[in-house]
């Protein structure tokens, strides 16, 4: 499984367990939303998806190594690639291309 692939599988699940836990789309975006103003930004969404990657990573090194990883297997992948990897996905779900994901946006699936 290559880096990017790698990245890409880790959001789907945190983000697809983070949907699943919440009543509402705007109970999911109260979630990412830590300054209130009802819309989610980059920053925000990058902080909140690196909250996964930071309880995985057990050993504290700011890298995922296979036997972190789900299913313990998989090429390792650092927080800096990780984030990027979320930076990217943001501006897919940023359909209108404001800067900023509404709840609609944040709870539709990736492209």
């Amino acid at each position: 499984m290559g880096k990017g692939r790698n990245a890409r599988v880790l959001t789907l699940l945190f983000a697809a367990s983070a949907v699943h836990a919440q009543d509402s789309r705007a109970d999911y975006l109260r979630q990412f939303d830590s300054n209130g103003d009802g819309k989610v930004s980059v920053a925000e969404y990058v902080a909140y998806m690196s909250r996964g990657f930071e309880s995985m990573d057990l050993d504290r090194d700011g890298i995922l190594e296979a036997g972190e990883l789900p299913g313990g297997r998989g090429r390792p992948i650092t927080l800096k690639a990780y984030q990027g990897n979320l930076r990217r996905q943001f501006h897919q779900l940023d359909r209108h291309h404001h800067g900023y994901l509404d709840a609609r946006e944040l709870t539709a699936p990736p492209r």
